[in-house]
């Protein structure tokens, strides 16, 4: 008699089919899957094994580490020394060196809290009031007060400059970003027109146009005794040319929250004004975070169009490290430092976007 209680018990997987694993399996697939990519991939090859060789031999072989411009001169490659000489300047511009310590320890606080960020240390509304108090102690720190000794901002420059600039304006323009764009979303005919008119009118503009009215042109508009920094007019152009874009990004992603969201939450005697702060937004920002990320990364990036209005930023304190007599021929070096740094923290931005994708709903589903 046949036994009822048989559990049936699937066979284990076989392994995966040789040609599908391994080595040769990835190059088939990602490199030459066809005769298309394995032209690319060729000529790609061949432009890489004719450039890399030379670019390291330039950069480490024959590069100099420790001498003076003479001794650089005379080996050919590169000219670290040139970086090292000028490295207080590109940091700092021509801020006071006796003074230098105050802005390492803003330097210090902002990598402390950039830490405690990405591990999740901090969260909530103290994070929010750490980067919102972080401006603050900046500008306290690098232009003096409370007995310290002030600091003119024409003297601000340098990388100190740029992240200033791009810090502030993140930490400004993404609420007043949101704002716009609940303004456009929800707002009555008035203020939806008026938000409408403020985005479309600087999104329409280049940042170099704003900057240039920003600097040249507000002040013949100013009352004779009104007298606004140069370096305030920038930073302000910059929060309201990054809103704009920060906005248009947040109304996608208020556009992809289902209604029903809304309707749930209001069903259940939750606020409309409540229900917007703290179910659609929170979801809709956690919808556009790589747009958003985005736009921080060409936010800093923008930094460097202020040399046209007279700030010299890192890439203006690289220009002019470039024309020192003493150092003459050595621009390649200090485009090369440039480049690496800019990388350097947009690609660490980028990493941090990631993770915060990650660590998301999208993340949690896989």
């Amino acid at each position: 008699m046949q036994d009822k209680n048989i559990i049936f018990q699937p066979s284990p997987a076989r392994p995966a089919p040789s040609s599908r694993v391994g080595p040769v399996a990835w190059l088939r697939s990602n490199l030459f899957g066809g005769w298309k990519d394995t032209v690319v991939t060729l000529v790609l090859l061949a432009i890489l094994v004719a450039t890399v060789p030379r670019l390291i031999d330039w950069l480490f072989i024959r590069a100099t580490f420790v001498g003076d411009a003479d001794t650089c001169r005379q080996s050919g490659g590169a000219c670290w020394p040139f970086i090292v000489d000028k490295f207080k300047v590109l940091m700092l511009g021509v801020y006071p060196q006796e003074l230098g310590w105050r802005p390492g320890v803003t330097a210090i606080a902002l990598i402390v809290l950039a830490a405690l960020t990405y591990t999740n240390r901090v969260r909530g509304i103290v994070l929010i009031l750490a980067w919102a108090i972080l401006p603050v102690f900046a500008l306290v720190m690098i232009g003096g007060a409370f007995g310290m000794r002030e600091v003119d901002q024409s003297l601000w420059g340098g990388l100190m400059l740029s992240i200033m600039l791009a810090l502030v304006g993140v930490i400004v323009s993404i609420p007043l970003g949101v704002l716009l764009a609940l303004g456009r979303y929800y707002g009555p005919p008035v203020v939806k027109s008026l938000c409408v008119a403020f985005i479309e009118l600087l999104r329409g503009v280049p940042l170099i146009t704003i900057l240039f009215m920003a600097s040249v042109m507000m002040p013949l508009f100013l009352p004779p005794d009104l007298i606004i920094n140069n370096l305030l007019r920038i930073q302000i152009a910059m929060i309201l040319f990054s809103a704009a874009y920060m906005a248009e990004v947040v109304r996608g992603g208020l556009q992809a929250i289902p209604s029903g969201q809304t309707e749930a939450a209001l069903a259940l005697g939750v606020s409309r004004v409540r229900t917007i702060a703290f179910v659609v937004v929170p979801q809709a920002l956690r919808h556009v975070l790589p747009p958003l990320i985005g736009r921080c990364i060409a936010l800093f990036k923008d930094t460097s169009l202020v040399i046209i209005v007279g700030l010299l930023d890192f890439l203006g304190m690289i220009k002019n490290a470039a024309l020192d007599t003493s150092w003459l021929g050595f621009q390649a070096e200090a485009y090369v430092f440039a480049a690496f740094v800019y990388w350097s923290i947009c690609y660490s931005l980028s990493l941090y976007g990631r993770e915060l994708e990650r660590r998301g709903p999208a993340g949690q589903k896989h």
